[in-house]
């Protein structure tokens, strides 16, 4: 299948313009071909290509506007590292897996306090079309930890730390839920006020093995996690 990204509305559906390059530049596709077209919202056109000079359209033949989308969900909110381009290895991974929600955390030990957005989520499209998902990933600005608290459910959160001197449950013994927020912290994990600040927040803490992971790391173990649990 060759899955591409555009608008679908009324039984039509429109290729977006870097989409369209990508088709006649790159992939030097042909007049004709079976194409297929999401919008990102479960919505996936199918047909054939039309190429009309440097444009690039579908005739549409069919429209399935209820896939099946992961279940289930997660979000993780995840501090971004010093070197941006373990994050970004992070969002291809996770969205590969199937995560529904990414959300970049600035804690107190943050040492990236810009980064560019809108760079990340092409990436998530990008991997979307990649691994076929017709339901692409929200993918959330950077928020401070206080902030994103505020809008969280407490029963399905959870957040990965190293401190070995405070209780601790292993993944495994987590009960099965049809979402599933994960927080990860930076470099350095979170602080001990924060551990705290999260614990009083009604927040349990994970354990994800005998071994110290780094952040993008941990971010791709908890999506394999919750993958290896989808129907």
């Amino acid at each position: 299948m060759k899955l591409f990204f555009g608008e679908i509305n009324n039984g039509k559906a429109i290729i977006y313009d870097e989409e369209q390059q990508h088709i006649v530049k790159v992939l030097r596709m042909k007049d004709g071909e079976e194409i297929h077209v999401t919008d990102g919202n479960g919505n996936l056109a199918s047909g054939t290509l039309m190429i009309e000079g440097k444009k690039a359209g579908i005739e549409v033949s069919e429209i399935k506007t209820e896939t099946t989308d992961f279940s289930p969900k997660l979000h993780i909110s995840i501090a971004p590292t010093k070197n941006i381009d373990r994050i970004e290895f992070f969002v291809e991974k996770a969205v590969e897996m199937g995560i529904s929600e990414i959300t970049i955390l600035q804690t107190e030990k943050t040492e990236r306090k810009n980064l560019n957005i809108d760079k990340i989520r092409k990436q998530a499209i990008a991997a979307s079309k990649q691994s076929l998902r017709f339901h692409f990933p929200i993918i959330n600005d950077l928020i401070k930890l206080p902030d994103f608290l505020k809008n969280i459910n407490p029963e399905n959160t959870f957040v990965a730390h190293c401190n070995e001197n405070l209780e601790r449950i292993n993944l495994n013994e987590i009960p099965a839920l049809r979402n599933y927020t994960f927080l990860i912290g930076p470099e350095g994990d979170f602080s001990d006020k924060e551990i705290m600040f999260l614990a009083e927040k009604g927040i349990k803490a994970v354990s994800l093995g005998n071994q110290r992971l780094r952040t993008e790391t941990a971010g791709v173990f908890v999506a394999a996690w919750n993958y290896n649990k989808m129907i």
